[in-house]
């Protein structure tokens, strides 16, 4: 089953993605519950931050390739994170991969164990990284961006805190936390939500420009050839007809 779990302490919204059994892959069901409640969040005065974090060893493993969500609900909820007037602080101690790496970039402030690792698969399942480009372009180092959505390969923390993805990183995520969470507090809310929109504005200007045409691409490709034989050589855990 899909969930999230929800937590409130001191006007800290903790949610957590809670499907174990599945990676927390971004399914139909899970992005839909994240949305309604991130919406919550947004309409509730005792909420000054929200922190997204997961159960498991996982943060999400990206979509989920046996029910996954539309292309626009992907596309409304990153965009709802970007765009929630308080602070979206991520807490990772577990893996990301592919999706799961939009949703960090669309976060605020995000910060990870140094036991994480971190992959951008598209590539490797004959797709393309179109949707989570919306959120990442705008923030990350491109030159370093180039080399890791084009290969697959896996990196570490210190590399995504390099690449622009991460914030910070280390061995206790919970006390490298402390002072963000602590500071988040001490802000005046008003002052936190127009701070937010001036530090937002580029990443929501990719959003209104080239939203539709990614949605559009990202249909094409998932339902295109290549992607079949790369989703069902991943879930038959071999390598796809394309492999060297």
């Amino acid at each position: 089953m899909s969930g999230v779990g929800r937590a409130h302490a001191r006007g800290v919204r903790t949610l957590s993605l809670d499907s174990p059994d599945t990676r927390n892959a971004l399914s139909a069901p899970l992005v839909r519950e994240l949305t309604a409640a991130l919406t919550e969040c947004a309409h509730d005065d005792d909420v000054r931050a929200v922190v997204l974090t997961h159960t498991g060893t996982t943060f999400c493993a990206g979509a989920d390739l046996r029910d996954p969500p539309a292309p626009e609900d992907l596309v409304r909820l990153l965009r709802l994170v970007v765009e929630l007037p308080r602070p979206v602080v991520a807490r990772v101690t577990g893996h990301v991969r592919a999706g799961g790496l939009g949703l960090l970039a669309a976060c605020d402030i995000a910060a990870a164990g140094t036991a994480a690792t971190f992959a951008f698969t598209e590539v490797r399942i004959g797709v393309a990284p179109a949707i989570i480009s919306l959120p990442l372009l705008p923030r990350a180092d491109p030159r370093a961006l180039a080399r890791h959505c084009l290969t697959g390969e896996r990196f570490d923390t210190a590399e995504a805190v390099r690449l622009g993805l991460l914030t910070t990183a280390g061995d206790d995520v919970d006390a490298v936390l402390g002072p963000v969470l602590d500071g988040l507090r001490r802000a005046a809310p008003q002052a936190l939500a127009e701070t937010k929109k001036l530090l937002t504005a580029r990443v929501l200007e990719a959003f209104d420009r080239d939203a539709a045409d990614l949605t559009a691409l990202s249909g094409r490709l998932f339902s295109s050839p290549p992607a079949r034989e790369g989703m069902t050589a991943f879930l038959e855990r071999r390598d796809p007809a394309w492999v060297l």
